[in-house]
């Protein structure tokens, strides 16, 4: 229930006593939460509750930390949260909560209150950092309307006109790499929000050991455009500037190419020709030496050895009997996944749309760019350990035999052009060693040395709305083309819009 309007009144001890045990007795895992504090866990032997002629007073304590609060009324009370009006040192009122976490609602709090607590935190490392500068916003709310995360709280510092934005990444976080991101984002935002400052900086705060992605990114963005500075806190609060230069080892590997006619044995190469020659088919060369055999992108059989396995969720052995039940398998998956599906609901036609679209660029690459060769394109070239990044990508060239990269989202994705921009680096690196020659990629061709192509590749109206003011930020050595497509993309590639470089897109 609702307590009545409680905007500051003192309560009766009785009633906020009987409304403490009403939130006690309901609850399975009850917390005492203080704004921009850890919680207090309220187990028998770890909190107090004394009644006094006037007031009540609650009291907590951990191994590290005491609080002692006078309760003086009720603001609010509803199932899992009780709200509570406390005297604070000196002569201040505040709030008080009292959470289940064991609610749903109780544990959204529980992510605020992370949030609030390290929001303070950073309020301090800025204040160390930078003692001279003011601190004009703080904030670890989200702002939807303008892409503004609450997984990382962002600030504005300011010296007279001169000012700066910052952005954190929590010790607790499990996506450091996605602060990159709403800090550019954040930077833009305040820079038209607060056209009187001139911002001179970005500084990028991170928990130790998690900097290194968004350091090597760095390096790739255009300095003439903001100063970015990199800085690493320990939870005593030291502070350490990062030198980006220190960042230069990439975790990418470049495996050998083996050509999957060379690897297979004699009858499954028979298989698998006769299953690629039908006209639902797709095969499609692995690194590895496998192939697989795919509609529309979705893998139904894989060859490698001696061995074809067959199926989707679940796997088979194949043997020469199996091959009609596999060719009618593969029919009906191309019924139920074709661009006039009988069921558009059904997973199979919903099921990897990153691999559907993948497989439109095989068939017809040239019909994005006709600069670009229809082939050979490769895919998942160079890896990086331990990445499920969510896009996929593919490796092509164009008729100059210039490096090409296709970086393709068929969903809105802020994360897009830095992921992109992840993969090009490695790219780069590779080819600027020789290995892709060397290494069996794009035989018979002298590939060029000059920095790759970035191609992202999405439908017009799925590019997530910040990916412009993202790219703006990539350094000019970066000759990126951005490539919207129609809708019916699934039927037919057809270009709708096409921006060369950081602009803005045109209809085509």
């Amino acid at each position: 229930m609702a307590a009545p309007a409680g905007s500051g009144r003192r309560d009766d001890p009785d009633r906020i006593l009987a409304a403490i045990d009403r939130f006690l007795n309901a609850s399975r895992q009850p917390v005492l939460l203080e704004p921009g504090e850890p919680h207090y866990p309220l187990a028998p032997d770890s909190f107090e509750i004394r009644s006094h002629p006037a007031s009540v007073t609650i009291e907590a304590w951990d191994e590290r930390r005491h609080l002692s609060r006078r309760v003086l009324g009720i603001r609010a009370e509803q199932p899992g949260k009780l709200e509570l009006l406390v005297d604070k040192f000196p002569r201040r009122t505040g709030r008080l909560y009292l959470i289940d976490l064991a609610r749903p609602s109780g544990a959204s709090a529980a992510v605020r209150e992370k949030r609030h607590c390290f929001r303070e935190q950073f309020r301090f490392l800025l204040a160390r950092q930078f003692p001279s500068w003011k601190i004009v916003e703080l904030s670890s709310e989200p702002n939807l309307e303008f892409s503004l995360s609450g997984r990382y709280p962002r600030a504005m510092l300011a010296a007279g006109k001169r000012a700066m934005a910052a952005i954190a990444v929590p010790p607790q976080e499990d996506s450091p790499d996605g602060v990159l991101s709403f800090g550019l984002v954040w930077l833009d935002y305040l820079r038209r929000k607060r056209r009187a400052f001139t911002f001179e900086a970005l500084a990028l705060f991170f928990p130790p050991g998690r900097e290194s992605a968004s350091c090597l990114r760095l390096r790739w963005l255009d300095a003439s455009l903001v100063q970015y500075q990199v800085f690493v806190y320990s939870q005593q609060g030291y502070v350490d500037q990062a030198d980006l230069a220190d960042y230069g080892n990439l975790d990418t590997r470049l495996e050998p190419f083996c050509d999957y006619r060379k690897s297979l044995s004699a009858r499954v190469l028979k298989w698998v020709d006769e299953l690629a020659a039908r006209p639902e088919t797709e095969l499609v060369a692995h690194r590895d030496g496998s192939a697989s055999l795919c509609v529309h992108g979705l893998e139904f059989a894989r060859a490698a050895g001696d061995q074809l396995e067959f199926g989707l969720s679940r796997r088979h052995l194949a043997s020469s009997s199996s091959l009609g039940e596999i060719r009618r398998f593969a029919a009906e998956l191309a019924r139920l996944r074709s661009p006039d599906p009988p069921d558009p609901n059904n997973a199979l036609y919903r099921l990897q749309p990153e691999a559907w679209l993948a497989s439109q660029l095989r068939a017809s690459l040239p019909s994005i760019d006709a600069s670009l060769c229809a082939g050979p394109i490769y895919g998942q070239v160079p890896a990086r350990a331990g990445s499920d990044r969510g896009v996929l990508d593919l490796l092509a060239v164009d008729h100059s035999a210039r490096l090409a990269v296709l970086e393709l989202k068929t969903s809105e994705d802020i994360h897009l052009p830095l992921q992109a921009l992840d993969y090009w680096i490695r790219v780069e690196w590779h080819l600027r060693r020789g290995e892709f020659s060397s290494y069996g990629y794009f035989p018979g061709l002298e590939l060029s040395p000059e920095p790759p192509r970035l191609f992202l590749i999405a439908p017009a109206l799925d590019y997530h709305p910040t990916t412009e003011t993202i790219l703006r930020f990539f350094s000019p050595r970066i000759p990126l083309v951005r490539t919207g497509l129609a809708l019916e993309w699934r039927r037919k590639l057809q270009v709708a819009f096409r921006v060369e470089g950081r602009g803005s897109p045109c209809a085509s």
